[in-house]
């Protein structure tokens, strides 16, 4: 007998057939011998109704408002799935974050998992019930509910499975598993049956749409191995697991693309000691995450330092740069959100001369400027113009021979 934590996104259960549909397979895995968990997203566009209505009421309002609204959506699903379980003659019981022992710290609408307390879970599973639990939500430390931002269902599946022991973490969407490239930009995408944890992690943060990063990060943390599926088909999707030291890996395995964020270029920068911490430090106790960072050759003792936000976080890290500007002597701070990245990941690329050339190369050929590099052991990103993503992400795509026969 395994254990299963089964997680459904929004266009999984975005209406009532398509929460019969799940409540079948999960009565399928269940009669196979199995124990199931079940996690669930809100139904569709469900919580994108629920800013509109918020937006409708008041231009303002507190975020720990904002959690207590946007968890209702989950609650229906848990509700309605456990329904739908009940009428295959599943017996269930469904359960909110708090309800599932969901701990996180105080941070409303980003909070992070800080504790695991499965007890009610591991109590329903030894009376034979299927557990439906409400993704995306927690507890704090005061009691307060949280959310764990968008995505943050992936990271209650993987915090339950770890918490659990479970056997693997399905992740169930509505693609069939993870790609070379998204689809819709490069029509011969291929699905990859495998994947490792960094590879994976390098996917998610660099504009993969399939998991969320801190889920990926979690499951590698506590040897969770995922399985992203597609709950249209049913059928094997990819797997995400640790490392496989005996195979040799593919140089380049995915190409990914991402327009969420804006550059900030803080000029006319004193090149002292200093200078960049007081300028981070100011970001960071802000709450901005700050992504790729460049900094000119100083010229006169002078540089320019330049660094990539998501869009979202633009303007408060733009007011973040102008409260230092003076303090740290910089000459102007400005910003610039027409561009994007492209980027190449590969667990291969570690032993692999020349990738760098074959991609600076194919994006040379045809007219792609780079404006920003950043890279690590498996990734090589490269922020090129927003209107050109979509193009060099198919000529990579072809340079590096992943193109679906």
């Amino acid at each position: 007998m395994a254990l299963i934590v089964q997680k459904f996104g929004g266009t999984s259960v975005g209406d009532a057939q398509r929460i019969r549909s799940v409540a079948d397979h999960v009565a399928t895995t269940r009669a196979a011998g199995n124990e199931v968990v079940v996690v669930v997203s809100a139904m569709g566009q469900f919580t994108d109704e629920l800013v509109k209505l918020a937006d409708g009421v008041s231009p303002t309002r507190t975020a720990r408002e904002m959690d207590m609204l946007l968890t209702a959506g989950e609650r229906i699903s848990m509700a309605l799935m456990s329904m739908a379980l009940g009428a295959v003659g599943v017996e269930s019981a469904s359960f909110t974050g708090s309800q599932a022992g969901i701990i996180t710290d105080t941070r409303h609408t980003r909070a992070k998992i800080l504790e695991m307390r499965p007890d009610r879970i591991r109590e329903a599973l030894d009376d034979g019930l299927v557990p439906v639990v409400a993704g995306f939500q927690g507890v704090s430390t005061e009691r307060d509910i949280t959310t764990l931002g968008r995505g943050g269902s992936d990271v209650t599946a993987v915090a339950l499975a770890a918490a659990l022991k479970a056997d693997v973490c399905e992740i169930y969407t509505d693609v069939a598993g993870v790609f070379s490239a998204d689809p819709h930009v490069v029509p011969r995408a291929r699905r990859l049956e495998k994947v490792s944890f960094d590879e994976m992690m390098e996917i998610s943060a660099t504009g993969g749409r399939v998991l969320m990063l801190r889920s990926v990060e979690f499951a590698r943390r506590h040897h969770v191995p995922i399985h992203v599926r597609s709950s249209f088909t049913w059928k094997p999707g990819t797997w995400i697991v640790e490392e496989d030291p005996t195979m040799e890996e593919a140089i380049v395995s995915a190409i990914t693309d991402d327009t969420s964020e804006a550059k900030i270029t803080v000029a006319g920068v004193p090149d002292r000691p200093g200078v960049a911490a007081a300028l981070f430090r100011e970001l960071a106790d802000a709450g901005i995450n700050v992504d790729m960072i460049v900094q000119n050759t100083s010229a006169h003792a002078v540089t320019d330092i330049s660094f990539t936000v998501a869009k979202t976080d633009l303007d408060a890290a733009m007011a973040a740069c102008r409260r230092v500007q003076k303090s740290i002597g910089a000459e102007t701070v400005s910003s610039d959100d027409n561009i994007g990245r492209v980027t190449i990941v590969g667990g291969g690329m570690k032993s692999s001369p020349g990738v760098t050339a074959l991609m600076f190369e194919t994006l040379s050929l045809h007219g792609i400027n780079i404006e920003m590099i950043s890279t690590s052991s498996i990734r090589l990103s490269c922020v090129i113009r927003a209107d050109r993503v979509a193009e060099a992400v198919r000529h990579l795509h072809s340079a590096f021979g992943l193109d679906a026969e």
